[in-house]
């Protein structure tokens, strides 16, 4: 059924790991960028972790957030990540609306992406992250 229904491509709406030294220690969250000249709406985030460490399964917990609403060019934090998930794959399925078309995009952070030699400037944080485009 979900084939039938015409799901346009999302534009300039971006997941971003950002990358801050917080006490001379490392700290990752996870972002989810507007970059539009308008507001999306209805937002849902699901996000989880899964992949094999030494031929066993591991997943993380799946988290679900909304956001009523996030503003154009803005940005909202969706959680912390620790560095002991990076060797997962990092999944963050978005869901939103704008006006009342609905827009789907998918995330995924490969194992190992999640790196300070992958650090680009993300101008809407002022600060530097890895980015999902």
């Amino acid at each position: 059924m979900r084939k039938d229904i015409p799901i346009p491509q999302p534009k300039d709406v971006y997941v971003v790991v950002k990358h801050e030294a917080v006490d001379q220690e490392s700290q990752w969250s996870v972002h989810l960028l507007n970059e539009n000249s308008f507001p999306i709406k209805n937002v849902l985030m699901v996000s989880r972790g899964y992949g094999k460490t030494n031929g066993k399964e591991e997943e993380t917990s799946v988290i679900r957030q909304f956001f009523e609403e996030i503003g154009q060019n803005s940005a909202v934090q969706i959680e912390l990540i620790q560095p002991e998930v990076f060797h997962l794959f990092n999944e963050y399925t978005l869901t939103y609306y704008v006006d009342n078309q609905i827009y789907d995009k998918k995330c995924i952070f490969v194992p190992e992406s999640i790196t300070v030699e992958n650090l680009v400037k993300i101008d809407l944080l002022d600060a530097r992250g890895v980015l999902h485009s």
